[in-house]
C-alpha cells in the first residue's frame, strides 16, 4: 500500500493455528476451532517489512502470546481489527493498539 495513491488491500480467510503464514494485507481469522491463540505470524518472504491487518471474525476471543515473534500478548475481541508490524531489522511484530 502507498501513502496518498489508491490501492487495493489483498484478503483471505484462515482458521487459526498457534503460527500462521499470511500471504494478504488484511486477514479474516473465521475458526478459532484448534486454538484461540496466535504465538507466530510468518513473514510472507525473507526480507519483509510491513504491515498487516487482522480481524477476529471466529466468535470468540482470541490472544497473542510473546512466546513467538510477537512483541507484546493482547487480547483481541470478536470484530475487532488489530494492526500488526513487522520489523525485519528485529524479525519481531508490533501490535497496534486495541480501542
Amino acid at each position: 500500500m502507498f501513502p496518498g495513491l489508491t490501492t487495493r488491500v489483498s484478503e483471505e480467510f484462515v482458521a487459526l493455528t498457534t503460527s500462521i503464514k499470511p500471504s494478504s494485507d488484511l486477514v479474516h481469522v473465521t475458526n478459532t476451532t484448534s486454538t484461540t491463540v496466535l504465538v507466530t505470524i510468518v513473514p510472507p518472504y525473507a526480507g519483509f517489512s510491513g504491515i498487516l491487518f487482522l480481524v477476529n471474525r471466529s466468535g470468540a476471543n482470541m490472544t497473542t502470546t510473546t512466546a513467538g515473534n510477537i512483541a507484546v500478548a493482547r487480547t483481541i475481541p470478536v470484530n475487532m481489527p488489530i494492526s500488526f508490524t513487522f520489523s525485519k531489522l528485529t524479525g519481531i511484530w508490533y501490535p497496534g493498539a486495541i480501542s
